[in-house]
């Protein structure tokens, strides 16, 4: 029942290179195994044991003759596919050698190969020979027909001979087809040459069509019947075209025409013509505003005729009315660009701006009544696009620059020559000085702004900077004018004649181009003067004020000079010379308005104060006793009471003047403890933080019994108490230059180098 050792050794290969049988033999062994054990396991199943392996090997003996008839017959196919190939390698090699000699036979009869290439040749020439001579009684009455189209032609015949003209297109067409699919291509260049005339009258009766089509305009409204014609003919040739398109099998010469194409270009070109052209064009205000006018006149009369007329004369799907609209649109649209590469005036750019952004769409031109809403150019985009309004905007900003800029220098001039008059300026119904300059500027800048609103609330707010920017300048060179009138004034203090009051009237100009600046800008919701303009405003009316009080300095020096002394001690002349003198200008400024007369007034009541101090500090007078120390004392306190008395009458209040430092300087010096001048010294320097060491040792010499223990205790005390100045002060001292001391032993001051 077992395998020996060298069984398994030899099937080992086999079981590998056949897994399945490896498998099946250990299925078999394990049956085999099993039906052992259970023979052995009953002894009464041994007696047939016999029976079993007779059994077994008549099977074996079947199995065995099966596998042989297979094998045999698979033996059988293998020899009948064996004789058959070496059937076929004979046949081969036989076909082979029939090849070879069909090759050489081939070789030996090419010159009676090239014999009948040339019979071949004739053949054709014959055959395409033979398809002319068919269709010579249709070629023969071609020329008859050609010059009886031209003479319809010449006598504008255009049905008739267009006509006879597709009739011969149709004979021509009909041959070259033929020949064509017949492969006769040589006979179509003798069959074109009959029909050489057709070119010739195709260009005849074109140059008539694009003739009616480019007067069509006219045509419609004398003779349509001819634009009509035109029109039948070009689509008759245009439904030829498609159809020839459409079967794609052969193209005739000529074709397609495209003459709907060709009708739209002569239209647009006749649309387009000399009426756009900007070479020999007048671009100054005058003659452009007339070319505009003629240009809103002719479209809307021409597309009153397109509307009217033309649509019932062509297809609807033509389009013709949204065409023409179209072209006119877009030529004007160039038109445009052309004119804005002239170097044009501010009028013209303004005029076309207006023209492009109000005109155009308005009821006098594309939105007539009569117009829509067949009309519509809203589909079509703006005349001039957004970029180019922007960059016409900025030219027409320039031009109105230059002439604001040429205008205000022509009213400064105006305005200098006035402040040299023999009379004074002119007065309001109040009595204030003024003359006609910011009438002038503001109107001019008004009227600039107002202008600009008319056409978009960019250009207004353009040339309201601008106007702004220009203001500011103007203000500038007014400045410089007052400085150089003020020089002249110097040289000689009788030119200007009424130079205060000229110099009054600039302040009241200022002030009303102050008050009016607001009213320039558009928007009355955001009214206010920007910083820089205000800026320029308040210095031109300092620089007016400061030659005003430079004039009032110059009145008041020579009385200053006599401060203080004997004289000035012993009675109160100088100081009502003073007091007529600072009357005389406050009348002078009482022809100034409110604001600006309370500032005058102030800063002139602030000049006497430091002029009165000025001369104090002088080191012209030491009192000698406590007696000349008391006059000095009391002649303060006259003068500073009148002074401050002459102000209150002119509407100054105690607290807006400066003079309370001179009460407060005669208390100082009406001290008679000299120890307590170091109480004293420190309420003064609080109250006026700006005074300085040398302005009150100057104070001290002045007293004449300051000891130098005192002093250096009085300045020991000042250093040790800085003071700081409040940001309302209004400084005092701090102008007032106090002489260098004198060297000691100095010899006579001549002497000195």
């Amino acid at each position: 029942m077992g395998m020996s050792a060298e069984d398994e050794h030899a099937a080992s290969p086999r079981d590998e290179e056949w897994p399945e049988a490896e498998k099946a033999e250990k299925l078999a062994r394990g049956a085999a195994l099993k039906w052992a054990s259970g023979v052995f396991y009953c002894p009464e199943k041994l007696e047939g044991l016999g029976q079993y392996r007779s059994r077994e090997t008549q099977r074996n003996s079947s199995i065995q003759s099966r596998l042989k008839s297979t094998v045999q017959s698979y033996l059988e196919g293998v020899s009948t596919g064996l004789e058959q190939l070496r059937s076929a390698a004979q046949e081969v090699q036989s076909v082979c050698q029939e090849l070879g000699a069909a090759r050489w036979s081939l070789l030996d009869s090419t010159e009676h190969c090239q014999g009948l290439q040339q019979m071949r040749a004739l053949m054709v020439e014959h055959v395409q020979l033979a398809s002319v001579v068919q269709v010579l009684p249709q070629l023969s009455s071609v020329q008859e027909v050609f010059s009886h189209t031209l003479q319809l032609l010449h006598r504008q015949h255009l049905l008739e001979a267009h006509v006879e003209l597709t009739m011969m297109e149709h004979l021509r067409d009909d041959i070259l087809s033929q020949l064509h699919f017949r492969g006769l291509s040589s006979a179509q260049a003798t069959v074109l040459s009959y029909f050489g005339g057709l070119q010739e009258l195709n260009e005849s009766l074109a140059k008539q069509l694009w003739d009616i089509v480019g007067s069509s305009l006219r045509l419609v409204r004398e003779d349509p019947v001819l634009f009509v014609t035109a029109v039948r003919i070009i689509e008759r040739e245009e439904k030829i075209d498609d159809t020839l398109l459409l079967e794609a099998t052969f193209l005739p010469p000529g074709r397609p025409k495209g003459w709907r194409q060709k009708f739209y270009h002569v239209l647009q070109e006749s649309i387009t013509g000399a009426r756009f052209c900007t070479a020999h064009m007048d671009t100054e205000g005058p003659g452009l505003a007339r070319h505009l006018a003629a240009l809103k006149k002719d479209i809307v009369s021409e597309l009153h005729v397109v509307k009217d007329l033309m649509v019932q004369c062509v297809p609807a799907h033509y389009n013709i009315l949204r065409v023409c609209t179209a072209t006119y649109h877009q030529a004007l649209t160039t038109h445009l660009q052309d004119i804005l590469r002239e170097d044009l005036d501010k009028q013209a750019l303004f005029l076309l701006l207006e023209w492009a952004l109000h005109v155009y769409q308005s009821p006098e031109m594309m939105a007539h009544p009569d117009l829509l809403p067949e009309v519509d150019v809203s589909a079509l985009g703006p005349l001039m696009s957004p970029e180019l309004v922007d960059q016409t905007e900025r030219k027409y900003v320039v031009k109105v620059k230059a002439s604001v800029l040429e205008w205000m220098q022509r009213t400064l001039e105006v305005e200098f020559k006035e402040w040299f008059r023999e009379e004074e300026p002119e007065t309001d119904h109040q009595g204030f000085f003024q003359s006609a300059l910011p009438v002038i500027v503001m109107q001019m800048l008004k009227e600039n702004i107002q202008v600009a609103s008319l056409i978009t609330d960019s250009l207004q707010q353009k040339v309201y900077n601008m106007a702004l920017e220009e203001l500011e300048a103007f203000l500038g060179r007014l400045r410089e004018a007052l400085v150089q009138c003020g020089k002249q004034h110097q040289q000689d203090r009788a030119k200007p004649k009424h130079y205060i009051s000229y110099l009054l009237a600039t302040l009241n100009n200022n002030l009303a181009l102050s008050n009016s600046v607001s009213s320039l800008h558009p928007d009355a919701a955001c009214r206010g003067v920007p910083t820089s303009l205000q800026a320029a405003l308040d210095r031109t009316q300092k620089k007016a004020s400061q030659l005003l009080l430079e004039e009032l300095l110059l009145d008041l020096q020579p009385l200053c000079l006599q401060l203080p002394s004997h004289k000035w001690l012993s009675g109160s002349q100088l100081i009502s010379s003073m007091c007529e003198v600072l009357d005389k200008y406050a009348k002078d400024f009482s022809h100034v308005r409110k604001p600006v007369c309370m500032q005058l007034l102030l800063e002139s009541e602030l000049l006497v104060t430091r002029q009165y101090l000025q001369a104090l500090m002088q080191k012209k007078m030491v009192c000698k006793s406590e007696e000349e120390r008391g006059q000095l004392c009391h002649r303060l306190l006259q003068d500073a009471t009148q002074l401050q008395e002459l102000f209150c009458g002119l509407g100054l209040s105690q607290s807006q003047q400066s003079l309370e430092v001179l009460f407060a300087l005669r208390e100082l010096l009406s001290l008679k403890d000299p120890a307590l001048l170091s109480l004293e010294v420190l309420g003064f320097i609080t109250k006026y933080p700006d005074v300085s060491d040398e302005h009150i040792s100057t104070l001290l010499d002045l007293r004449g019994d300051v000891s130098k223990e005192v002093r250096h205790m009085v300045l020991e005390m000042m250093a040790q108490n800085p003071q700081v100045l409040p940001e309302s002060y209004q400084p005092i001292f701090s102008t007032i230059l106090v002489p260098a001391p004198e060297l000691p032993f100095c010899l006579h001051k001549a002497k000195c180098a």
